[in-house]
């Protein structure tokens, strides 16, 4: 078993290129470090609908540029299967470790397979490359990024020519090619012949995010931004600029791109201690808004003032203040949500006459509704610009807030008094979220079958009105791992994360209100109700 094990780990050696992987490979092999060298030969790094993510290091089940150039050959013979072969892909990348080297051996495997390849010209936004695929008529896009994963990861994500992220049948068409692979040596991979696009991409980019505002709306909302050690710092500060905002004041420790994220424990606006920085700047300056941006900067967290503190609002939150600003200025086409986002969003796009859909999660599934005009998520992903980018957009949706965070201003008002008004209109929708992170997977996979194998019949003392397995599909939805409780004025639902080893149960109590009077104990009520289905729902699934 071990001379077996041995013999795979030195056959992959003798092919990888990069000598960083190859002293840490061998370094391995040579100290018999068997349960290690198990670990990272257990399999592949599989590749699916959010392409590739994982821990950089040496071996097939790791991140890494062996990795990568099997995964652009894999996608290289995909497109040529599909009469593409001929055509353009264009590839973006953020600051991670590796990702450049990542971008660059992913272009000279296009380059080598007869594709057109054009490399984004340094470390930009997600939204840019998602932007440029539909800009420069690509048949493809890939970014390199683990967006908001700890600073150990690498990843690999895969557009098609539309513009939007992967969905089934493509990713396993795509893996299929992956597979067919054996050797490295295959893969033509010359030094030369691709193009590094100049900033004329990122212009069209930045010309394009003026659309998601109204002319003439006021501009004078006062904000602190922080980059999370990622990309987006100059692109959201020439969006700023040109939009007539006041310049951002930055958390300068976040600012600058970063590798090892210093300052954060998760470089996630949503954990714990990760706007800390940002918060302490904003008692320092008194903004009328904090703004974040995930690392590759296709997420946008905002804060505000909430008494003496600042408080994030959840994304859900965010996403029920966008859609009504939108809906204010009369805008047309459909809204779109995942699953797990609040059901909020379906009650004021009703109200308003909008088309509405509800999408499995991820801006994969939401940036194809047919007429989309406005799609978020609440892991703090909003489409604002569908026609320019088909995905979530950072940018562009920090510019959208900050119009609104201004026009509210001009009245003497806050973003607190609309998200008021919003809940007396629609009845009170509190979510909240039970997410367990494990070391181990068998822990989420024992959870998901003691759910279905002794589904809770109550929550909270609420009966479970409608129980159903995600599983089986439903007649608007396709078949996702994931369980959903109905309950009389809540709603749960359970699911694998799909990029972290997460368990993540999305909860959301609804609570009718006669008046702004009755907001504070209908919050009490709310708040109650949530606590409790957390933990009857922790016990019924044993985490």
């Amino acid at each position: 078993m071990h001379d077996e094990l041995i013999a795979r780990a030195q056959a992959w050696l003798a092919e990888d290129p990069d000598a960083e992987t190859r002293e840490e490979l061998a370094k391995l092999i040579d100290s018999g470090d068997h349960a290690e060298l198990a670990a990272r030969f257990a399999g592949t790094l599989q590749f699916g609908t959010a392409g590739l993510r994982g821990e950089l290091g040496a071996g097939p089940m790791r991140m890494n540029r062996s990795v990568v150039i099997r995964a652009a050959a894999g996608l290289a013979a995909y497109l040529e299967s599909k009469g593409q072969g001929d055509g353009l892909v264009v590839i973006g990348y953020d600051a991670r470790h590796k990702s450049a080297d990542f971008a660059r051996d992913t272009a000279a495997v296009m380059t080598g397979a007869g594709l057109r390849a054009a490399l984004l010209p340094r470390p930009l936004p997600t939204p840019v490359l998602a932007f440029a695929i539909r800009h420069l008529g690509a048949v493809a896009g890939v970014e390199v990024t683990a967006s908001h994963n700890p600073p150990r990861d690498n990843g690999y994500k895969v557009y098609l020519g539309d513009g939007s992220q992967i969905v089934p049948p493509a990713d396993a068409g795509i893996a299929a090619e992956i597979d067919a692979i054996t050797t490295l040596t295959a893969v033509p991979r010359p030094d030369s012949g691709w193009e590094v696009l100049d900033d004329s991409v990122l212009d069209a980019y930045l010309a394009r995010t003026d659309a998601v505002l109204s002319p003439g709306s006021p501009r004078t909302a006062r904000t602190v931004y922080t980059a999370m050690h990622g990309v987006g710092k100059d692109v959201l500060l020439a969006a700023f600029a040109r939009a007539g905002f006041p310049a951002p004041v930055l958390v300068a420790e976040q600012a600058e791109p970063d590798p090892d994220f210093p300052t954060v424990a998760f470089p996630n606006p949503e954990e714990p201690g990760a706007m800390d920085l940002a918060f302490a700047k904003a008692r320092e300056t008194d903004p009328d808004l904090v703004i974040a941006n995930d690392p590759d900067a296709d997420r946008c967290a905002a804060a505000v003032k909430d008494g003496s503190g600042w408080r994030m609002l959840r994304g859900d939150e965010v996403g029920a203040l966008l859609a009504t600003h939108l809906v204010r200025r009369g805008v047309t086409g459909a809204f779109a949500e995942s699953i797990v986002s609040s059901s909020l969003l379906g009650r004021i796009a009703e109200k308003a006459g909008l088309p509405y859909e509800e999408t499995l999660t991820g801006f994969k599934w939401i940036s194809r509704v047919d007429g989309l005009r406005y799609g978020y998520e609440e892991a703090l992903g909003y489409c604002v610009d569908p026609d320019g980018v088909r995905d979530k957009d950072g940018i562009t949706a920090a510019l959208l807030i900050t119009e609104l965070a201004s026009g509210l201003k001009a009245e003497g008002r806050t973003l607190l008094d609309l998200l008021d008004d919003i809940a007396v209109e629609h009845g009170l929708h509190a979510t909240d979220q039970l997410s367990v992170r494990v070391e181990d997977l068998s822990v989420i996979a024992d959870a998901m079958r003691r759910l279905r194998e002794q589904p809770p019949t109550r929550l909270a003392g609420l009966p479970i009105t409608r129980s159903e397995d995600l599983t089986q599909g439903t007649d608007r939805l396709p078949p996702t791992d994931g369980l959903r409780y109905t309950l009389d004025g809540a709603r749960v639902i359970v699911r694998p994360s799909g990029t972290e080893p997460k368990l993540k149960c999305y909860l959301e109590v609804v609570v009718p209100v006669a008046s702004h009077a009755d907001l504070p104990s209908a919050r009490v009520k709310a708040t109650d109700l949530l606590t409790t289905i957390k933990h009857d729902l922790s016990a019924a699934a044993g985490i």
